[in-house]
C-alpha cells in the first residue's frame, strides 16, 4: 500500500484525496478514466471552484456524463474507470477485453 499524497488534483482518485493508504493500480485506472474523459470531451470530469470543492466532487464521484461527446459505450467504460470504490473499479486486464477499447 502506498501512502504518498501527490499528483495533479484533477487526476487524483478518491482514495488519494481522502489521504488513505492506497493500491497504485486502481489509482492509475482512475487517472486513465480522467484522461479518457478529457480526450473525448475536451474538459475535465471533475471541476470545482476551489481545491476543496474539487476534492468533494471526486470523493462523491460527481461528474457530468457529457451525452453530446460520449456514446453509450464510452460512458460505460468511463463510469467503470471512475468508480469511487477502488474494489469495483475496472482493472487493466478487464479494460483490454472491453469491446469499446
Amino acid at each position: 500500500m502506498l501512502k504518498v499524497f501527490c499528483g495533479t488534483p484533477s487526476y487524483m482518485s478518491p482514495e488519494i484525496v481522502r489521504k488513505k493508504d492506497y493500491d497504485g493500480k486502481p489509482v492509475d485506472m482512475w487517472a486513465l478514466g480522467v484522461l479518457l474523459y478529457v480526450m473525448l470531451t475536451a474538459t475535465f470530469p471533475f471541476r470545482g471552484v476551489s481545491e476543496q470543492d474539487l476534492y468533494a466532487k471526486i470523493q462523491r464521484g460527481y461528474y457530468k456524463q457529457n451525452h453530446e461527446c460520449l456514446n453509450r459505450d464510452a460512458r460505460r467504460v468511463i463510469s467503470r474507470l471512475l468508480d469511487t470504490d477502488y474494489r469495483r473499479r475496472i482493472t487493466a486486464h478487464e479494460l483490454l477485453k472491453d469491446p469499446f477499447i
